[in-house]
């Protein structure tokens, strides 16, 4: 079995008149992220921590503005479904997925719940595979001060192909 790993990070800026959407929920909230989707910031890190573990791109490469198939206002869920169809399609599956959100304000612990299984359900895996946190810089930099928010996060995939390590050679001690 081979095991991979991926970093997913992503940062925009706060604007009024936008909704604000972080783990495919609609936090109420007087401004929010600007981006050529939804903006959802956790919602990129995570395509591009699973993007990263499979060595298939990032989420620009992938999901360009100019493609057709990458509509203005496109929701992030259906990238991170996309995402998740693709590492499917090269043999990949999902193991655990971990994002923390930075943003000052609104207060997210009430929406946390309701982002973990939206990305469950979009990657296809049950809730428990899924964490995501949120915290403050408390007053520090862009997010701080209330510029904007942003988000990483960590994946892991399997092929559950056997293959223990680089050379192909198989474990028989299972």
């Amino acid at each position: 079995m081979t095991t991979r790993f991926g970093i997913g990070y992503d940062a925009h800026r706060l604007a009024e008149g936008v909704p604000l959407v972080l783990g495919g929920e609609r936090v109420p909230s007087e401004r929010g992220l600007a981006g050529h989707s939804d903006g959802d910031a956790a919602a990129h890190a995570v395509v591009d921590a699973l993007l990263g573990a499979a060595a298939l791109g990032d989420i620009g490469a992938r999901f360009p503005e100019d493609d057709p198939a990458t509509p203005r206002g496109v929701s992030s869920l259906v990238l991170l479904e996309r995402t998740s169809a693709l590492l499917r399609e090269a043999g990949w599956r999902v193991v655990n997925v971990d994002a923390t959100i930075v943003l000052q304000r609104p207060r997210l612990a009430d929406h946390l719940p309701a982002m973990r299984a939206n990305f469950a359900a979009a990657i296809g895996v049950d809730v428990s595979a899924v964490s995501v946190k949120a915290t403050t810089e408390d007053g520090l930099g862009f997010t701080g001060a209330g510029d904007g928010a942003s988000a990483m996060a960590v994946a892991s995939i399997t092929d559950d192909s056997g293959i223990t390590d680089a050379s192909g050679s198989m474990d028989d001690s299972a």
